[in-house]
């Protein structure tokens, strides 16, 4: 049976032998429009199961990232233009950097964290030693009315990462106790990073409801794991999401970063497969596993329908 005979039936087709027809040539030509790139035709299965899972984002609201930033779609192609960081048999490793002092829980915070980035990403990570901010020059702190402290964050960019990255490392990540201002006109910022220095820093301060208790670590846990795997992608190269529901999705506040997913979209993931290469479906896996474990049931869910539709 020919593509036109399937997509203009017989009359004597019964109604659900059309659709299961058209739903299987639907997968067919999605399959063979990507012919062009072998790497994800090879995978079309699983990021057409996965991409039925998609949720397109409605209109910002004022405040959103969306709603001050008007920002270019990242195509597929302009991905593979931008030469993204690839793992090598001598560089693989991603490190992340605690930047000031933790309690007990918010190093068991950064562990769990350290556990979640190898599986989100597929490559070996390294929590390194805890580094004192004490010694950081005046001018890079600010003191808020409420009196908390803010550090600035292009400064741990340009001053302590840059170039610091350890010879076998892909990317190299802070994460410090401290709030994080981007510039004096802005209040602060959850995380920032270098595309082209494969450095970045995210802060764990505004992410455990005022202090880092029991109650606080699960929502701690899963807004930390969203922005370190955000500034993480943008060093290989992701640009901010614009269309679907995403972890790669800019946010200006919480409650963004709360609704956001943990999840990356399927053309996000074409993106990150095609520089990572790992096993696409022992990642789903790993990552279902983790959030049940951890008990970060909003993610698990996301993850499991994902999982579902592979299977």
């Amino acid at each position: 049976m020919s593509v036109f005979n399937i997509l203009f039936p017989h009359p004597w087709l019964k109604p659900r032998t059309i659709l299961r027809l058209m739903t299987v040539t639907l997968l067919l030509l999605s399959c063979k429009s990507r012919q062009a790139d072998p790497v994800i035709a090879a995978q079309c299965h699983y990021f057409d199961g996965v991409a039925g899972n998609d949720i397109a984002l409605g209109p910002p609201q004022e405040g959103d990232w969306r709603f001050t930033h008007h920002e270019k779609e990242q195509t597929y192609e302009a991905y593979k233009a931008a030469r993204p960081a690839k793992p090598s048999a001598t560089r693989s490793v991603i490190y992340l950097l605690p930047v000031g002092d933790f309690t007990p829980l918010q190093e068991k915070i950064l562990e769990a964290t350290r556990e979640y980035t190898a599986i989100f990403f597929q490559q070996q990570t390294v929590l390194l030693p805890a580094r004192a901010d004490a010694g950081f020059p005046p001018n890079t702190f600010r003191q808020q009315e409420d009196g908390h402290t803010q550090l600035l964050a292009p400064y741990i960019l340009d001053s302590l990462l840059k170039g610091d990255i350890p010879p076998d490392g892909l990317a190299l990540m802070a994460i410090t106790a401290r709030d994080l201002f981007p510039k004096s006109d802005w209040n602060y910022v959850f995380g920032l990073a270098s595309y082209a220095d494969r450095v970045g820093v995210t802060s764990i301060y505004r992410f455990q409801n005022g202090t880092p208790d029991s109650a606080s670590y699960i929502p701690c846990l899963m807004r930390l794991n969203k922005i370190a795997s955000h500034e993480i992608g943008h060093m290989f190269s992701l640009h901010h999401c614009l269309h679907v529901r995403c972890v790669m999705n800019g946010t200006n506040n919480l409650r963004e970063t709360d609704s956001a997913p943990a999840r990356l979209c399927s053309d996000c993931q074409k993106k990150l497969y095609r520089s990572l290469r790992y096993d696409n479906q022992k990642r789903l896996q790993q990552l279902t596993d983790y959030c049940r474990q951890q008990g970060l049931q909003p993610d698990y869910r996301l993850l499991k329908k994902d999982l579902d539709a592979i299977q």
